[in-house]
């Protein structure tokens, strides 16, 4: 009989499958990772085991211990499938941009999930990495793996997931191409590629334009389980030859091709991956091969990404039909810092003839995460009128909630309830506002 004692004899051992319909006219073979193949889904599994074990040895994690830990879900999986096998609890804090899809998955692991805010600085006591250091210090027995700056993280990946990718190339690999996140995917398979191939492997690193990494400062992006707002201890600088940025349209628009065209599901940092493999490619000779990480499965995003809904609502693609769109009557979006005072608020309104200015700290072009309310004409009106209001009060102290959002792409008649109910809606382009539609606008459509 053939069998396994456990699922965690199951990590690692990831197979290759060759890119055809993606990588149509470009001549170098392009090969992926999947390592969705892995049990509970992803890579985050190879570096929950080799944690999990490593604080065992060192006496930081003791039978009946709490593992607690920040997470965008997969790692919480990976650690959540091992401590079960293992008899461990586990804690885990996400960030709210994660899918429902994600938190539910922990929970059927057994896993405790705390959601808290993703706009939140690393530093804020509310972010989900500071509520998780909170939470190690409150629960006894606890451990928190901490990937950030773990160095089990890399060398999980220089133990195993580099020399399987030089076997399985039969060392032929020019080029590994893999998202960067908290590092320890690229820094450690990559550090073992450079080594074996005598530093002829060129390794390239994807994430998000938002990123602290592509020089976007950590601000705030659709794509979960990459980018980061900080340098974590687990990268290491000296190994990626180049990090290319990926913007949110392209790593969804590549996510949802791989699924029809190549029958490979997985999440946004998948898609963006494979994007960067792809610029690659079309750089590289008919000589090269190019490995690229496809670091999970998609089973956690199907109320996201690949919900056609979702991508309309958020601009990364078109309803389909005839008819005014509403990135044809958007205006310029304008938004108002909360510390201005509603007199300076008035006056942005009376200077642009908006009827809703979107409430923001951040500079231009603002993220969608960063706009955190809205003031409106008829509110700030009815509050001057009662008394409620002083127009000399920040803008902070009387904002509403953030306008719904509505693609670029979507049909005006489609949005058009939506615009009535709240007055006006933010045009979203590739997960970007690019603008405000009000109902006056909509009103001098013909």
């Amino acid at each position: 009989m053939q069998y396994h004692d456990s699922v965690i004899d199951l990590i690692g051992g990831t197979p290759l499958v060759r890119l055809r319909s993606v990588t149509s006219g470009l001549e170098p073979l392009v090969l992926a990772k999947l390592e969705s193949a892995n049990p509970g889904g992803s890579a985050k599994d190879r570096i929950a085991l080799r944690m999990i074990e490593a604080a065992e040895a060192a006496g930081h994690l003791r039978p009946g211990g709490t593992i607690v830990e920040p997470t965008s879900g997969n790692t919480g999986v990976g650690l959540a499938l091992v401590a079960q096998q293992k008899g461990y609890r586990c804690v885990f804090t996400v960030p709210d941009k994660v899918s429902a899809d994600k938190i539910a998955v922990l929970r059927a692991y057994g896993a405790e999930v705390v959601i808290c805010p993703a706009a939140r600085h690393p530093d804020h006591p509310e972010s989900y990495r500071a509520t998780s250091a909170r939470l190690a210090e409150e629960i006894p027995g606890a451990f928190r793996p901490d990937q950030y700056h773990n160095l089990s993280n890399p060398a999980s990946h220089y133990a195993a997931t580099g020399p399987e990718l030089w076997a399985q190339t039969d060392g032929r690999i020019t080029h590994l191409v893999a998202g960067v996140g908290t590092g320890g995917t690229i820094s450690g398979t990559g550090r073992f590629l450079k080594e074996v191939s005598g530093g002829r492997v060129r390794v390239i690193g994807a994430d998000p334009d938002g990123s602290v990494y592509t020089g976007g400062g950590g601000r705030p992006y659709h794509v979960e389980g990459v980018g980061q707002p900080t340098f974590p201890g687990s990268f290491d600088p000296a190994v990626p030859d180049e990090i290319l940025a990926v913007s949110d349209l392209d790593s969804v628009t590549v996510t949802r091709r791989l699924a029809r065209e190549e029958g490979i599901l997985t999440g946004g940092s998948g898609g963006m991956a494979v994007a960067a493999a792809l610029r690659v490619a079309a750089q590289a000779g008919p000589g090269d091969v190019i490995v690229v990480v496809i670091p999970d499965s998609g089973r956690g995003y199907l109320s996201k990404i690949f919900d056609d809904g979702w991508v309309r609502r958020f601009g990364f693609e078109a309803e389909p039909g005839e008819g005014t769109r509403l990135g044809d009557v958007a205006r310029e979006l304008v938004t108002v810092d909360p510390q201005e005072s509603i007199a300076g608020a008035i006056k942005v309104m009376r200077t642009t003839g908006l009827s809703h200015l979107p409430v923001s700290a951040a500079p231009p072009p603002v993220r969608l995460a960063e706009i955190t309310g809205t003031v409106s004409e008829a509110g700030l009106a009815e509050g001057l009128a009662t008394g409620s209001i002083q127009l000399t009060d920040p803008v902070a102290a009387h904002m509403t909630a953030q306008l719904p959002v509505a693609g670029c792409g979507q049909l005006a008649s489609t949005a058009a309830a939506l615009v009535t109910e709240h007055g006006a809606v933010l045009a979203v382009d590739g997960g970007l506002p690019a603008g405000l539609v009000t109902l006056r606008d909509l009103l001098a459509l013909p």
